[in-house]
């Protein structure tokens, strides 16, 4: 009842709603004193400045046929930064009314969606790949599904219906993802087909029967543990081989399908650990992990290769990392000067304790603004722009404290990674509470798994819709010349021309 109540009074005064960046301003306390001494006044004067200079420019253009009422009207239509989300539950949510409110969220708040290429769902029939929507990808038969958490394809929905979508509302559409170690989300279920049978064999003997297809994450046994790479290659010398051309055939299927209307991909996904324990070495047949296991040589450097060879040359190619530490940035440099073509470089950023989003909020030093610029500064080195490309904050209670906790939380961070000078973009993760990957939180959404908008949603709405648009009007001076400044992006300008009539005209801001 405290929760109904709570979300009903934000929908009502949604515009009026203010969330504290003080301790001041936080009259209920529902941060400690301790975490607003990390997000002080000073930290906060420093954030606005910084959006003010890297966010904004300078708008300077001319008309011609200008009136004598020199009035022009400004008006943002769109954002140059990138707000994102996935879309993993497209027409997956039960009721047509749930998935509605789902899709008007993408061009009512978010300007991007990651639409899900996971190898073992998208082709679980090796051969037979889920691009097109079959009976079973309908909303119909969602809507009529009483266990959809249970079939494999929940959160993995048919992409060319989501690709449609993205194109008919105007979203960039970004592509996760091409080529990730996870035997449980990145590598085809099928596999071990491409061993040789005595490669099979071998396989049978190093992992338990259970788990032999691992379909999760597998540690395997102390033998495999103790074998060098070495002696893995002289174990598995035809697979790799195997393996590269079937993970080459992937990404030249998808490319072909999608050419560039997926304007972004992450074509490699959570490396960075595994290469900085020297598991993935440079030229060598094969690669180990003791969470993944077995995967092909130096995979994300052919990776990159295959992307580029494959995709046009303006689509871009994206490395993904959960590891925030100079080590990632080490290896995307390497990769770089081996000539991979890497265009954006992804963060993610998951606080999936509920637990630890409470510790925050009384001070706990994660995700603190000095933290956060030193991760930022380590990957900044790279030279690239940089995504926050997985995002998710917990809400810790699902009382009005933990609501706002959660909201104030992403409030900041946001405010923060948005003032980044190589930052492009923030995507959240899982936007609907109950609808995440399992182990993952049941309340990191910014809707309720009946799509009623938490604090956290009014709160991204306030800063993407209202403080982060430019909305004036402005006077030409008498020789039309128009000035400005306002958030980068494109606008529509709105003036009367010397006869008198509206004139509308497009401008984009860089």
């Amino acid at each position: 009842m405290v929760l109904a109540v709570i979300l009903a009074a934000n929908i009502v005064h949604a515009q009026q709603l203010k969330f504290p960046r003080s301790f001041a301003e936080d009259k209920k306390g529902y941060m400690s004193e301790a975490y607003w001494k990390h997000w002080n006044e000073e930290e906060q004067a420093r954030i606005d400045a910084d959006i003010e200079k890297y966010r904004k420019a300078d708008a300077k253009f001319a008309i011609k046929d200008l009136g004598r009422n020199r009035k022009i009207k400004v008006e943002q239509v769109s954002h140059e930064f990138i707000f994102g989300a996935h879309i993993f539950n497209f027409n997956q949510l039960g009721k047509k009314e749930y998935n509605d409110r789902y899709k008007r969220s993408y061009g009512e708040l978010f300007n991007s969606a990651t639409i899900p290429f996971y190898w073992p769902h998208l082709e679980w029939e090796r051969g037979t790949v889920r691009f097109e929507t079959a009976e079973n990808d309908t909303e119909e038969w969602w809507n009529n599904c009483t266990n959809p958490q249970s079939q494999f394809h929940w959160r993995r929905p048919s992409t060319d219906q989501i690709v449609d979508f993205c194109e008919q509302k105007g979203i960039r559409a970004h592509g996760h993802v091409l080529v990730w170690g996870s035997r449980g989300n990145g590598i085809a279920r099928w596999w071990t087909d491409l061993m040789t049978p005595a490669e099979f064999a071998t396989w049978k003997t190093l992992f338990t029967k259970k788990n032999l297809y691992a379909n999760k994450s597998e540690k395997g046994n102390e033998t495999w543990k103790k074998l060098s790479l070495e002696e893995i290659a002289k174990l598995f010398p035809d697979y790799p081989k195997a393996m590269d051309e079937a993970w080459e055939n992937r990404i030249k299927q998808i490319a072909e399908r999608y050419k560039g209307r997926i304007q972004s991909w992450d074509v490699v996904n959570e490396s960075a650990s595994d290469n900085a324990k020297g598991w993935i070495p440079e030229n060598f047949p094969v690669s180990r992990s003791r969470r993944y296991s077995l995967m092909t040589g130096d995979y994300p450097y052919k990776a990159l290769k295959w992307a580029e060879k494959y995709f046009p040359q303006d689509v871009k190619l994206n490395i993904n990392d959960f590891r925030r530490h100079p080590s990632y940035t080490a290896q995307v440099q390497r990769l770089q000067e081996r000539g991979c073509k890497i265009d954006i470089m992804g963060i993610q950023m998951h606080i999936f304790s509920t637990k630890k989003c409470l510790a925050m909020a009384e001070g706990a030093k994660n995700q603190t603004p000095a933290q956060v610029r030193k991760y930022i500064g380590w990957a900044s080195e790279t030279g690239l722009p940089l995504h926050m490309s997985e995002i998710t904050i917990a809400s810790p209670s699902q009382d009005e404290r933990g609501l706002m906790i959660q909201a104030i939380l992403a409030q900041n961070l946001y405010r923060l990674w948005f003032s980044q000078k190589n930052m492009m973009g923030i995507t959240w993760w899982n936007t609907v509470d109950g609808c995440g990957l399992k182990g993952e939180p049941a309340v990191s959404g910014i809707f309720t798994r009946d799509m009623k908008e938490k604090p956290v949603y009014w709160a991204l709405d306030q800063l993407i819709n209202h403080e982060w648009k430019t909305n004036t009007t402005v006077k030409a001076d008498k020789s039309g010349n128009v000035e400005f400044r306002g958030f980068k992006g494109k606008y529509r300008i709105t003036y009367k021309d010397k006869k008198g009539k509206t004139q509308v005209m497009e401008y984009e801001l860089k």
